[in-house]
């Protein structure tokens, strides 16, 4: 799943696009480092948490071939959730951050998931709430960590026909994360078996 658009600060065009190599990664942990260590003094241990590879996928914002925001997305048995959003400060404004956000719901969409959730500092939960028919769940109270006041926001979704199930193609569930429309390498497999029986 890739998504194009422009930004002004881009000297090329921005792609949102699942991170799936070890390369993907150092993007991913570059800029949260820039954002969160750096902007924020936030304290390596509790930045790096122990969730990047425990059920997680990371979507990366890249400008030309600079990656300029992330977002990390834990999968639950009935939800979905948002983490660890960072964006360079030189393309923060415009529609970045609705980029990142609109691909993380839709790859949890295309995954069957009816609802996303996540942990908004207080100061921006108003965000959530105009732009992404969020809502703070009612009767939770916030909290705080890492030096900041934080509510829980969360919002539905709206799986598509195609949503991926139990009875879907199981070649099409063994494709890369978020490609599930493109052939995999594994499907190139089949056809290799097919011309080996036919020699």
């Amino acid at each position: 799943m890739s998504v194009n658009d422009t930004h002004p600060r881009a000297n090329g065009r921005l792609r949102v696009r699942v991170a799936r190599t070890l390369n993907d990664m150092m993007e991913v942990m570059t800029v949260r480092s820039l954002v969160y260590l750096g902007e924020q003094q936030c304290p390596y241990d509790e930045e790096y948490d122990g969730n990047d590879f425990a059920g997680a996928t990371h979507i990366i914002l890249s400008a030309g071939d600079e990656p300029v925001g992330v977002v990390r997305i834990r999968w639950f048995s009935d939800f979905a959730k948002l983490e660890r959003m960072a964006l360079r400060k030189e393309f923060r404004g415009g529609r970045t951050i609705f980029m990142l956000i609109r691909e993380a719901f839709s790859l949890a969409e295309r995954k069957g998931y009816r609802k996303i959730m996540g942990h908004a500092q207080r100061r921006v939960a108003p965000f959530w709430i105009r732009h992404f028919k969020g809502r703070i769940r009612p009767e939770r109270d916030g909290f705080q960590f890492s030096d900041h006041d934080y509510v829980e926001v969360e919002a539905d979704l709206h799986p598509p026909a195609d949503a991926l199930h139990v009875d879907s193609d199981p070649m099409v569930l063994i494709r890369p994360e978020g490609d599930w429309d493109i052939a995999g390498v594994l499907e190139r497999s089949v056809d290799r078996q097919s011309h080996l029986k036919a020699a």
